[in-house]
């Protein structure tokens, strides 16, 4: 059995979607336990997204979104001997949606100039769209999962 946070199971849908997803994001997004500023957030820049994808429910392209950030393989640290080798691994899932959530946050947050809501829609637009900074981390990680092939067979 794994490492498993309480959250798993004590994580409550949202009031607006009904989805646990939406639940767990506002709590990624959130700052020194600033609950109704991380659900002001996030709901804006999905109002936002309905304004610029009128056409798509706007917790559709969310989902989508965190969907195709998810990673599939990641390197990870083994070391054999006296070196370290980056070992290419399967994401199980529970990681991959966390991963995914954070690169997503940790991408809006680091631009700079313009309101978070405002950043966190491009983002998730971004995304949807298979593009944008967190969608580049992602080809990264599996581009370097790729390039390590060659160390798979330390993989534990």
């Amino acid at each position: 059995m794994g490492k498993r946070t309480a959250s798993e199971e004590t994580l409550k849908p949202d009031p607006v979607y009904n989805s646990k997803l939406v639940s767990k994001f506002i709590n990624c997004l959130m700052t020194c336990g600033k609950k109704q500023t991380a659900s002001r957030v996030f709901y804006h820049a999905l109002g936002q997204i309905k304004k610029r994808l009128p056409d798509i429910e706007p917790v559709d392209v969310f989902i989508q979104a965190v969907e195709n950030v998810k990673p599939t393989v990641e390197v990870r640290s083994k070391r054999v001997g006296g070196a370290t080798y980056q070992v290419p691994m399967q994401v199980n899932r529970v990681r991959q949606q966390s991963l995914s959530i954070r690169w997503i946050v940790g991408a809006a947050r680091s631009k700079a100039g313009r309101s978070m809501f405002l950043r966190l829609a491009d983002e998730l637009i971004a995304a949807y769209r298979r593009e944008g900074e967190a969608m580049s981390k992602r080809d990264n990680t599996i581009k370097m999962a790729d390039a390590n092939k060659a160390f798979a067979h330390f993989a534990w």
